[in-house]
């Protein structure tokens, strides 16, 4: 008997949505608090097309159009589930995190490709084991390039020269070693530089090169570089946990494939791209830079020492053995990076 055509469309979408119900995606929500150009927020991109290729589409990203939180609640929301992917500064709060900091030290290196794939290597040795990121699941760590001074009105030849400036930092070791330098320095997010810097509140900023951009601090006209850089700073990327539990065993596995070393390369050159085109353009722009003097790489390398004590302190107080091999094996995985 053949049924009346009124009848066909009905039957057909209901045929319709049963079969996208067994094909059923699942979407991630991907929160970024930096620019849609910069190094981190494409590199985050780059992850979520991993994802749904290796996913073979089950998976994938929904790359909202503004912050979930401002930077220092990003990790809070992602383990809330108001994101479900997104990436933060460890140092942006303050003691919450401890490991991390090895990853914060001056002169590391040069490029944020080799520190950002020997610290993923650490960390999945040492820091995951012992849970530094509970509550969310860390799907990767990596670093910014080398940290520099970056000045308004006049160039930092000395520790005494910024002495006599305020600067802005965005936390961690590097706020520890401000203070033991006996500098003038305020914990406030990236985001946050434009203003400060504009309206004359702070001096100068640490950074990599690549914020000169992102942030559009065209009033910077000096640089002050070191050997492996003045600081790091440490980044997790990292996904709601309940959120990859929830995913079927061959997503998590997928997941598992594109994030770790994968992320953190990925991260690292991102991050390294976008610094050497900083420099081109600081080059066109008129920013003077300069090396820190071997007196000025000595004072720090000094104050710095009694931190990395410190540190060695700290991480054993919280479980980790033989902190300081720890932190000559990182130093020696850089060197062995490619």
């Amino acid at each position: 008997m053949n049924r009346p055509t009124y009848l066909l469309a009905p039957l057909a979408a209901t045929l319709l949505t049963a079969t996208g119900l067994a094909h059923a995606q699942t979407v991630l929500s991907v929160s970024t608090w930096l620019p849609p150009s910069h190094g981190a927020t494409m590199a985050q991109n780059q992850w979520c097309e991993a994802v749904e290729k290796e996913t073979k589409g089950s998976v994938k990203c929904n790359l909202l159009p503004k912050a979930v939180s401002a930077p220092p609640g990003t990790f809070d929301a992602v383990r809330d589930g108001l994101a479900d992917v997104s990436f933060t500064v460890d140092g942006y709060t303050p003691g919450r995190f401890i490991f991390t900091q090895v990853a914060e030290f001056p002169f590391l290196g040069d490029s944020s490709t080799t520190t950002s794939v020997a610290y993923q290597r650490i960390y999945d040795k040492y820091f995951a084991p012992i849970g530094e990121h509970r509550g969310v699941k860390a799907l990767a760590v990596f670093t910014h390039g080398p940290g520099i001074i970056f000045t308004v009105k006049q160039p930092v030849t000395s520790a005494a020269d910024a002495a006599k400036l305020k600067f802005r930092i965005g936390g961690g070791n590097i706020n520890e070693l401000s203070k033991a330098m006996g500098w003038n320095t305020t914990l406030k997010p990236a985001t946050e530089s434009f203003e400060l810097l504009s309206t004359g509140v702070m001096d100068g900023t640490f950074f990599p090169d690549e914020s000169l951009q992102s942030m559009r601090l065209s009033m910077v006209k000096y640089a002050t570089t070191f050997p492996g850089g003045l600081y790091n700073t440490s980044f997790v990327f990292m996904m709601n946990e309940a959120k990859y539990k929830g995913l079927k065993p061959e997503e998590r596995a997928a997941i598992d494939k594109v994030s770790g070393e994968a992320a953190a390369r990925l991260f690292g050159a991102g991050w390294d791209r976008t610094d050497a085109a900083s420099r081109d353009i600081q080059k066109q722009t008129g920013v003077q830079r300069q090396m820190a003097n071997d007196a000025f790489v000595n004072e720090v390398k000094a104050k710095q020492a009694a931190l990395e004590d410190k540190w060695v302190a700290a991480a054993e107080g919280r479980g980790l053995k033989n902190a300081r091999a720890v932190l000559a094996e990182f130093r020696a995985e850089i060197a062995k990076v490619k």
